[in-house]
């Protein structure tokens, strides 16, 4: 017997930055307040949101906020008790509903209201809740390069309830949301959705009205207050007209109109990949912010210095990404995943970053052809960890891997297109994702089902393989004398999935199990050289040669 191994690397331990969420320790304990934020408790579940009307006032001198929210909601089931969610430092000084007063206690960042009416099943009410403080988390507070107030909130992982009372749950949205925000006169806030209108106040301050049309999450609300100066254009998209429109420094305008091109090119790529854009309603915005960038519905906030890939580098190693600005790529793809398909719980955090992180290489595939597409998405391999797995823990607000939700799910999902081996059908596919779930809060089951009725692929073993191991699945091979024997090692259970290898340097299918199985070569022919095929997101070991 030869005694000869050799094992595929495909990745490496350089971490990619995470973009959009703000990182929290993983290895605490599980906490009350934990459970208070992250499950649907009996004091959310009976009632379901509706409406929010958000006033708030900004104050940059003393970086506080005040103001309240006005919360419509359908009574589900009788209850009396109801959860606000408003996170420490901020504090509720009143809650009315009908003009009444409620009575409320706090439990660290919730608050409990005991509602004196009857609450009668079927009924839409609504409680109007005070509020303000100087939120610690979630709000930059600073100044543009000429010194003048720069506002900006972004909370993903964190929350709305940094910084605003809401539900703060990621299974249930508001219908429809208008923002009133107060700053002061020389200044001017954007935030999601359509302008209505900007008042002036007698003492000096203006008061911009933003009204967003369609199902919004927490996390995508945002305030930015800044010296903003507007441009706008229109895209043509299968909706008809689509409103663009962007809102930079004053002293950045002339490079924003050059650079902010690319968002033309964004929408008519993930429009051909994933459908119409889901808000034409509220229209798109491209909005300045002093930090990298978030997904904000309706209004994607950027701040990567126009230019090209992600702060000056390229985050697939291959120089392909230097072709393209991430943050406008990635941040707007969150429009289809994560802002219209939105996660049910924080653990499933992957359906918004996996699928936004394959849509980088969808979106080279459709200017610079499929091979690129697919160089770009294997050079991501390099930011996977495989540190924990990519689904997280249910009921706790607590996702998985912060960086492989990223890209080992986006080397997911291209390996599965290669089992389906049609590029039509893949796009159907991610087509109907955004038909079957446009505008709702799903769950990975959903996804998942979805994509094995739709594939008619038995996807199960893989999804649980990718999402919930953190191994990376190891095609085990060993030369014979008229052939190759293989089988799948480092996996799950029942981990079955095909793959396309080269056998002197012919394509096969292979249909590994997790017991050794033969291939025949046949007309004498022995096997010489053996490879998988580069675009499944796997690892190969050569054990000891049969002779």
């Amino acid at each position: 017997m030869k005694g000869k191994i050799i094992l595929t690397v495909l990745l490496s331990s350089v971490l990619i930055t995470n973009v959009c969420g703000q990182r929290r320790p993983f290895n605490r304990p599980i906490t009350r307040q934990d459970t208070l934020r992250g499950s649907i408790t009996p004091e959310r579940a009976w009632w379901d949101l509706a409406y929010y009307h958000l006033s708030v006032k900004v104050n940059p001198a003393d970086s506080s906020f005040e103001g309240q929210n006005i919360v419509e909601y359908r009574v589900i089931e009788p209850n009396q008790l109801m959860q606000i969610d408003l996170q420490e430092p901020m504090t509720i000084s009143k809650i009315t509903q009908n003009g009444e007063e409620q009575d409320f206690v706090r439990d660290g960042n919730a608050w409990f209201v005991t509602l004196k009416n009857p609450q009668i099943k079927g009924a839409r009410n609504q409680i109007i809740v005070e509020y303000g403080g100087k939120p610690q988390r979630g709000v930059n507070w600073g100044t543009d390069e000429k010194g003048r107030p720069f506002v900006t909130t972004s909370n993903q992982g964190l929350g709305g309830s940094s910084w605003w009372p809401c539900k703060d749950h990621p299974s249930d949205e508001p219908d429809s949301m208008l923002m009133s925000i107060t700053f002061p006169g020389k200044l001017m806030d954007v935030s999601n959705g359509r302008l209505r209108k900007v008042q002036k106040n007698r003492d000096g301050t203006k008061t911009a009205h933003w009204f967003v049309a369609n199902p919004i999450n927490n996390y995508g609300v945002n305030i930015n207050v800044g010296n903003y100066v507007n441009f706008s254009d229109i895209f043509k998209g299968e909706k008809g007209d689509l409103d663009c429109n962007y809102w930079v420094m004053d002293y950045n305008i002339d490079k924003a109109k050059i650079q902010f091109k690319q968002a033309h090119q964004m929408l008519e790529a993930f429009e051909h990949w994933f459908g119409p854009y889901p808000f034409y309603e509220d229209g798109y915005k491209l909005v300045e912010v002093p930090y990298a960038g978030m997904e904000h519905q309706s209004s994607v906030t950027y701040g990567n210095g126009f230019k090209n890939g992600y702060g000056g580098r390229d985050v697939s190693f291959t120089g392909i990404g230097m072709r393209f600005d991430f943050i406008i790529i990635h941040e707007s793809g969150h429009e289809w995943f994560a802002n219209s398909i939105t996660n049910s719980d924080e653990a499933d955090m992957w359906i918004h970053e996996s699928f936004t992180a394959y849509a980088e290489n969808l979106f080279v595939e459709y200017f610079w052809g499929k091979d690129t597409g697919a160089a770009y998405c294997r050079g991501t391999r390099m930011g996977i960890m495989n540190d924990r797995p990519v689904v997280g823990t249910y009921g706790v607000n607590r996702p998985g891997s912060r960086s492989d939700m990223y890209y080992k799910g986006a080397n997911m999902l291209h390996t599965i297109r290669q089992l389906v081996d049609d590029d039509e059908k893949w796009r159907r596919l991610l087509h109907g994702l955004n038909v079957a779930f446009y505008h709702q809060t799903v769950n990975a089951g959903q996804i998942e089902d979805f994509m094995i009725k739709e594939t008619g692929l038995e996807l199960k073993p893989v999804f649980d393989q990718y999402l919930r191991d953190t191994r990376i699945p190891t095609l085990e091979y060993a030369f014979t004398n008229d052939g190759i024997r293989y089988r799948w090692g480092n996996c799950v259970n029942d981990f079955n999935m095909k793959i396309k290898v080269y056998i002197n340097g012919k394509m096969h299918w292979l249909q590994p199990t997790q017991r050794w199985e033969n291939l025949t070569l046949g007309s004498g022919e022995k096997c010489q050289s053996f490879e998988c095929d580069k675009d499944f997101y796997v690892a190969s070991f050569h054990v000891a040669d049969i002779e």
